[in-house]
């Protein structure tokens, strides 16, 4: 067996990780963490006797609808898509109210009934996030931890137990939120409020349904760029997006993780166009479950890469460089925003937490503490999680002496195990 080593409360051990979670007998184990997702661990051994039962391609296709279960619970737009499937075979229900009392106040902005609305939108959330997000932590980290280099992003880095739970904790929060703002606009919706959706496709140009697909995914993937680059502004990500970035390695849990403020300016961004544009509810939430599921993926850290008829999609490796290097590639769905407004990470530059603005450190201006520290970054990614199977970011000598940098200046003795 390997020599454990930790690092920053990464646990590491050579010839395999050890998982995070073993109990000795204490109250922990007696009373499960109401905070985790990681109860799939204890079932592990009954999960694998079940699942090696199910045929291959039923396997991918149950994970695949979980992943987007998952997506659609963490948003609330489970509910909307409710609303607007009703809306569509039974129109709106509106009667004249009076606004001289409290009920009547209520339902003249459209939120009669809201309490419905609420509870059902934050329980189903709550158990989507706690089940489904269990049998997903389960499938991917639990199942296969043991030979991580065949899967993860960052194959000798895991997150710690106690930011795990600060994730699950923080997640939870931003869940409540989202659960809140979804049930008041699916309510609001609900009972006739005012949006520019519309139901029957003969309404508009056929050419225009069609065309939505495609308006309302770089809108959307635009619009969030330029967000998530401003919440990256000094000010703003000291105290409001840098509590996203304490989870160097993500998970799919790290997708709600964040300030309540951003999250809220996020759902803003997202559903501003229902209220601007006409268009038809279908287009609208096929977008947001891609956008949903590829978010999931996008924080997973697992080396998923994208399909051939996905040209514009970075694969994961992409978004988990943004969380490894802090400033750089914004994007999400269409990595070309980052070449266009050059953020995108280039081999050539040194990024730290220190470093804003997304155009990183020239390896000439970087100190030599700097490069040490880079380099060993760029050392713990994941081959298999680039096309090709190759680190396209590893500096070598030659890359180094290019730039007349003494590589005597940066060099560490390997560690040996025994």
């Amino acid at each position: 067996m390997g020599v454990k080593k930790k690092k920053n409360g990464e646990s590491v051990q050579n010839g395999g990780i050890k998982p995070h979670h073993e109990t000795n007998g204490s109250l922990k184990e007696t009373f499960p963490d109401p905070f985790a997702v990681t109860w799939a661990e204890k079932y592990s051994a009954g999960f694998e006797k079940v699942w090696s039962k199910i045929p291959k391609f039923l396997g991918a296709f149950i994970v695949t609808s979980a992943i987007c279960t998952m997506g659609l619970g963490i948003s609330g737009d489970w509910l909307l898509i409710l609303v607007h499937s009703l809306k569509q075979y039974r129109g709106n229900l509106v009667e004249d109210v009076d606004i001289n009392n409290v009920d009547g106040l209520i339902e003249s902005l459209r939120l009669k009934n809201f309490s419905y609305f609420w509870l059902g939108a934050t329980a189903v959330s709550y158990i989507i996030y706690y089940g489904i997000g269990g049998f997903l932590h389960w499938y991917f980290y639990v199942r296969q931890r043991d030979r991580p280099h065949e899967w993860k992003c960052q194959p000798t880095k895991f997150m710690s137990p106690e930011l795990e739970r600060h994730e699950i904790i923080f997640g939870s929060l931003t869940l409540f939120l989202n659960s809140t703002a979804t049930a008041m606009v699916a309510c609001y919706i609900s009972n006739g409020g005012y949006s520019t959706i519309y139901y029957n496709i003969s309404d508009y140009p056929t050419w225009w349904f069609f065309l939505q697909f495609v308006v309302i995914f770089v809108y959307q993937d635009y619009a969030t760029y330029l967000l998530h680059r401003l919440y990256h502004v000094p000010f703003l990500y000291k105290h409001f997006h840098k509590m996203h970035h304490k989870y160097k390695q993500p998970t799919a849990f790290s997708v709600t993780a964040i300030h309540p403020v951003e999250s809220i300016h996020i759902q803003l961004t997202l559903i501003l166009p229902i209220f601007v544009i006409p268009l038809h509810w279908g287009p609208f939430y096929i977008v947001a479950l891609y956008t949903y599921y590829h978010g999931i993926i996008d924080h997973s850290g697992i080396n998923f890469k994208a399909y051939w008829w996905q040209p514009w999609q970075p694969d994961a490796i992409f978004h988990d460089n943004h969380h490894q290097y802090f400033h750089v590639n914004f994007a999400f769905n269409i990595y070309f925003w980052d070449i266009l407004h050059g953020t995108y990470r280039r081999k050539d530059r040194v990024y730290t937490e220190d470093i804003f603005y997304g155009r990183g450190k020239e390896l000439t201006e970087a100190t030599a503490e700097e490069l040490k520290t880079d380099i060993e970054e760029r050392k713990s990614e994941n081959p298999k999680a680039y096309r090709g199977d190759k680190l396209v970011y590893i500096l070598t000598d030659k890359d180094l002496q290019e730039q007349d940098i003494k590589t005597t200046v940066i060099k560490k003795k390997k560690k040996k195990y025994y």
